[in-house]
C-alpha cells in the first residue's frame, strides 16, 4: 500500500517528539556531568593522600600481618569481583563494556581453578550478571546518579567481612574510569589483600627533596616514626582505603555514565535531525505523486467528456 502524506506526517511527529526527549535528556546529563567532575576533583587529593600514607604504612609495618584483613592467602582459591555500573540504560555501551569485562576475568579465575563470586553495584550489572548465569552475592543498587561516601562505606564494610571470614581470598574492582565525556576506559584494579592491591600502585609517594638528607647529599626518604605502631595505624587506615578507593570507583563510574548518556543523546538527536529530513523527502514525494495522479484523474476524465 502507497505510503500517504498523513502517515509521513504522522512519523516526522513521533520522531521529534523522541528528539525532544533526547536533547533534553542530553541536557540534564550534561549538568550531572559537571557536578560528578567537580566532586571527582574534590575527591582525587585526598583518596591519593589516604593511599600514600596507606602504602607508607604497610611498609613500616614490615612482616607484621596479626590483623585480619591484612593476611595474605597462600592460596588463592575464591575472588570477589565487584562489578560498578549503572541503575539506568540508555548509555550506549556503558554498562555492557564493565560488565563483559568482569565476566572475562571470572572466566580467566575459572582457568586457573579459582571459584569467582560477583558482586554488583547498580541494577545494569545485577541483571545482566543475572542473566548470564552469574547470580551476584550481593547487589547494591538506588544510588548510582549520584554515590554518597555511606554507600561506599556499606559496599566496604561487606567486601572486608567477605574477606575476613574468608569467603574470598582476593577482591577486584571494575569500572569505568572518566577520562572525557566521549572517553571512558574499564578499569581492573585489585582492592585486597592489601600486598597485591594495584590501586595503590603508581601513586606519588610525596616525598620530595625536603625529605632528603642536605648533609649528606643522599636521596634516602626521610625515616618517619610511628605513634602508635604502623600496625596499630593500619587497623585504621585499611577500612578507610578501602572505602576511599571503592568511593572513587562510585564516582568516577557516575561520571562515566552521565558522559556516555549524554553522547548516546546527542547521537540520538542528531539521527533523528537526519530521519526527519528523510522523511521530509518522502512527504514530498507522496504529496507529489497525489498531484500528479489528481492531474491524471482530470486529464482522463476531460478526455472521457469530450
Amino acid at each position: 500500500m502507497a505510503t500517504t502524506q498523513r502517515d509521513v506526517r504522522n512519523r516526522i511527529g513521533s520522531v521529534k517528539n523522541i528528539q525532544k526527549i533526547t536533547r533534553a535528556m542530553e541536557m540534564v546529563a550534561a549538568a550531572r556531568l559537571r557536578r560528578a567532575e567537580q566532586r571527582i576533583e574534590a575527591l582525587r587529593p585526598y583518596a591519593d593522600a589516604i593511599r600514600r600514607m596507606t602504602r607508607q604504612a604497610a611498609e613500616a609495618a614490615g612482616g607484621v600481618r596479626r590483623l585480619p584483613i591484612l593476611r595474605e592467602r597462600e592460596q588463592i582459591n575464591h575472588v570477589g569481583l565487584l562489578v560498578v555500573a549503572g541503575d539506568r540504560g540508555l548509555a550506549g555501551a556503558f554498562n555492557s563494556n564493565v560488565v563483559r569485562a568482569g565476566v572475562a576475568a571470572g572466566r580467566e579465575h575459572g582457568a586457573e581453578g579459582r571459584t569467582a563470586l560477583y558482586f554488583a553495584s547498580g541494577r545494569r550489572p545485577a541483571s545482566s550478571l543475572t542473566f548470564r548465569g552469574h547470580e551476584p552475592v550481593q547487589s547494591f543498587t538506588g544510588f548510582t546518579d549520584r554515590p554518597a561516601y555511606a554507600d561506599a562505606r556499606r559496599i566496604a564494610e561487606r567486601l572486608i567481612a567477605a574477606y575476613v571470614d574468608e569467603e574470598v581470598d582476593q577482591v577486584e574492582i571494575f569500572y569505568n574510569s572518566y577520562i572525557s565525556p566521549l572517553s571512558q576506559e574499564v578499569k581492573r584494579v585489585t582492592l585486597l589483600p592489601l600486598q597485591k592491591a594495584t590501586v595503590l600502585e603508581g601513586e606519588d609517594d610525596g616525598s620530595s627533596e625536603d625529605d632528603t638528607s642536605s648533609d649528606t647529599g643522599s636521596q634516602k626518604r626521610a625515616l618517619v616514626e610511628y605513634e602508635p605502631e604502623p600496625e596499630d595505624i593500619l587497623k585504621r587506615l585499611v577500612p578507610d582505603y578501602v572505602e576511599i578507593s571503592i568511593y572513587r570507583a562510585l564516582l568516577e563510574s557516575t561520571a562515566s555514565e552521565h558522559g556516555a548518556r549524554m553522547t548516546a543523546m546527542r547521537n540520538a538527536s542528531e539521527n533523528a535531525s537526519t530521519l526527519i529530513e528523510d522523511l521530509t523527502l518522502e512527504m514530498n514525494r507522496a504529496r507529489q505523486a497525489e498531484i500528479t495522479q489528481e492531474i491524471l484523474e482530470v486529464v482522463a476524465g476531460a478526455e472521457g467528456i469530450g
